[in-house]
């Protein structure tokens, strides 16, 4: 089973968001949606799962038109937070399930599972409200895996959380994948994700401007970057006719022109700074956007139209 999107159009205010975009999740691979804020993909979304009817294009899953049960086999944990801050968390994934229509006692034994697979079973009977940001996060994910979708659909799933708890949820993304499970999930944040993405679809003002297996596509870039561990100045390499030096407290990172030697550039900035740690890179996810866009920052789009509000 794949879930194939094929020429998704939508328009808000006379204004077009998506404009011909496609997209296909198939079983095993951890599929990244990803672009600026704004872009489009709440939008796409809501439409995979028919929040929203598309102006264009199709959903298709197993080959044909998604319905109405296709979709009630999926899970869908969205970027406005959704959960009852009352309840507890072991009787709100219970409640939940009922509502798929799952037995009371395989409910009760699914959401044990979960709260266990998830690090939560020692909060199982605390109010919700109760929880931080990232245990509350990893209860939205419980509540939209108690069914066991065949689909698994995270928007922007690592927003706000700290890097344990992104890490613990990239964790939960890779076992769910590897054990043959669709997942697909959006993120703004290009270069937190990229450890975590097999296959991208990137858009950019509602068009897809970068998409297939990530190692290819950074293998397919031309551009090469040299890494260095020190803070390089422009003169050290100025002879080479490098245009762009990022600079971070990790170091520095040249883009190399074309037939230029790396062991050049290096021989040329030890001659300054004493170098411990280098390397030539590929592309990052942030640094392929720029180069598919021509863009030199990757901000939100700021005329955008997100899922019907400016």
């Amino acid at each position: 089973m794949t879930l194939a999107v094929r020429g998704i159009v939508q328009a808000f205010e006379q204004r077009r968001v998506l404009d011909g975009v496609d997209l296909d999740v198939p079983p095993g691979t951890i599929v990244g949606l990803l672009g600026p804020n704004g872009a489009g993909k709440t939008t796409l979304m809501r439409i995979v799962f028919g929040v929203l009817d598309p102006d264009g294009g199709s959903v298709e899953w197993n080959g044909r038109p998604v319905g109405a049960d296709d979709r009630r086999r999926w899970g869908y944990m969205p970027q406005e937070r959704g959960l009852y801050r009352e309840m507890r968390v072991h009787d709100h994934l219970v409640w939940i399930a009922r509502l798929y229509g799952i037995d009371r006692r395989d409910a009760g034994e699914r959401a044990d599972d979960l709260l266990e697979r998830l690090g939560l079973s020692e909060r199982a009977n605390d109010p919700i409200r109760d929880l931080s940001g990232g245990m509350s996060q990893r209860v939205q994910l419980a509540v939209a895996m108690v069914h066991t979708p065949d689909l698994l659909v995270l928007d922007e799933p690592f927003a706000g959380l700290d890097p344990t708890a992104v890490e613990f949820l990239s964790d939960v993304i890779r076992r769910h994948v590897d054990g043959g499970g669709h997942l697909v999930f959006s993120s703004h944040q290009l270069d937190l994700v990229e450890h975590l993405c097999e296959s991208i679809v990137m858009i950019d003002r509602g068009q897809v401007v970068l998409r297939g297996r990530l190692a290819d596509l950074r293998s397919a870039s031309s551009d090469r970057y040299l890494r260095v561990d020190a803070p390089v100045d422009d003169g050290w390499v100025s002879r080479f006719d490098i245009d762009r030096i990022e600079r971070s407290a990790r170091g520095s990172r040249l883009l190399l022109p074309p037939v230029t030697d790396a062991a050049d550039v290096l021989d040329a900035v030890r001659q300054h700074a004493p170098i411990t740690d280098f390397g030539v890179e590929a592309p990052t996810l942030s640094e392929l956007f720029l180069a598919a866009t021509g863009r030199t920052t990757v901000d939100p789009v700021e005329d955008a139209i997100e899922g019907g509000r400016q």
